[in-house]
């Protein structure tokens, strides 16, 4: 059915650090794509105008004032747009009403959350409204979570090919990363830390790996905060601070794909440091960096030069082990910063792909694998940077 909507997306925070790099990535890989309507969104007139001539967007790409603190402005946003991108966190503090009036007004949403107990807020309160409006919304459309979620979901699938079912113990092992978390993502942190240090409830919906599976625990997972050698891979592994929201959005896409990878599910996230003492060394190290929740590192809006965020990479091994021990082994890699450069595509195609390819997802909350699947990878390795290869 063709949309009554002026545009298909809108950027949502278009006048921030990384609003400005999903339209300058829009304006460079979708140029020639006529087909393609959007706008950039914010609460001042003269920023956007000015993003949108630094970056060198047509003149003629919308500018649509929208203030959070406005209701009116808002719904005005959503009238005009089959979907908003938003980059505007942390999602706790700035993003509850803009969930509710998408589920309400039938209008899809991607984000770059890494707050799970917002996330399970959000689902309580809005899942039925979404699924009767038609609203598909998606959180955890960057680093955290795409790489991983859709890196389990290609696992599985490669694993009913090739051993007749899915495996029931998947290790996610980060090889390599270099680039910057974003001041966003930092920020989300210590939203979350604060809220849930102030709510006994919120600490334990923190806690608990099956936080975004509401009436369903699996079985016992490992925690994943201590170093320890692991012998089958022959490094040194240690903690990896996105775990605490990767895999709670692996385990949701299970829970979303009626436990396709099964209920005795069990996954985990860790940084391989190399083996030795030096590795260990690493490892030790990384545990006791506590500086993401410091007040070091980029701040909200800010982050990396374009020669740094070019310069950053990532490479992430998914290890699956089926219950005779046979194994599948699936690595997602890009050659971009992961929190800025590449966040910021990833993000892009996720919003291109709900409203493009995914037409057949119904309205609700939805994680990326089950909502788009292979057509999400398709356009990340054509568009992104991004490579899913069986090893």
């Amino acid at each position: 059915m063709q949309s009554t909507k002026e545009f298909d997306l809108v950027i949502y925070g278009a006048s921030g650090f990384t609003g400005r790099l999903v339209a300058e990535y829009l304006v460079k890989q979708y140029a020639n794509d006529r087909s393609l309507k959007w706008a950039m969104a914010g609460r001042n007139q003269a920023k956007l105008a000015q993003v949108r001539d630094d970056i060198g967007a047509p003149a003629d790409i919308a500018l649509v004032i929208a203030d959070a603190d406005d209701a009116t402005s808002m719904q005005n946003m959503l009238d005009r747009t089959r979907l908003v991108l938003t980059t505007v966190g942390p999602y706790q503090l700035y993003g509850s009403e803009l969930v509710a009036m998408c589920a309400q007004s039938g209008v899809d949403y991607v984000d770059l959350c890494g707050e799970p107990v917002w996330m399970r807020e959000m689902i309580d309160a809005h899942q039925t409204t979404a699924q009767d409006s038609g609203a598909r919304i998606v959180f955890s459309c960057g680093f955290d979570s795409i790489p991983f979620d859709l890196g389990v979901f290609l696992l599985q699938e490669l694993a009913k090919q090739q051993l007749g079912a899915t495996v029931p113990r998947v290790k996610g092992r980060v090889r390599k990363m270099r680039g910057t978390f974003s001041g966003g993502t930092a920020a989300s942190l210590k939203a979350t830390l604060v809220a849930a240090k102030q709510d006994p409830n919120k600490m334990q919906l923190l806690l608990n790996p099956f936080s975004l599976t509401p009436e369903f625990q699996g079985p016992e997972q490992p925690i994943g905060n201590k170093p320890y050698f692991d012998a089958e891979l022959g490094t040194w592994v240690t903690n990896f601070i996105m775990a605490a929201i990767n895999t709670r959005n692996v385990h949701r896409s299970n829970h979303l794909l009626s436990y396709a990878y099964g209920e005795n599910f069990v996954y985990d996230e860790m940084l391989m440091t190399g083996p030795g003492e030096k590795g260990e060394a690493i490892a030790n190290a990384v545990a006791a960096d506590k500086s993401m929740s410091g007040d070091k590192g980029p701040k909200p809006g800010e982050g990396p030069s374009k020669e740094e965020r070019e310069a950053g990479n990532y490479d992430v091994l998914f290890v699956g082990i089926a219950n005779d021990g046979q194994q599948v082994k699936v690595s997602v890699s890009a050659e971009l910063d992961p929190g800025y450069g590449s966040t910021a595509k990833m993000i892009a195609e996720s919003a291109i792909c709900l409203i493009k390819d995914a037409l057949d997802t119904k309205g609700g909350i939805w994680t990326a694998a089950p909502a788009m699947g292979n057509k999400l990878i398709k356009r990340l390795v054509a568009n992104a940077g991004l490579t899913f290869k069986q090893e």
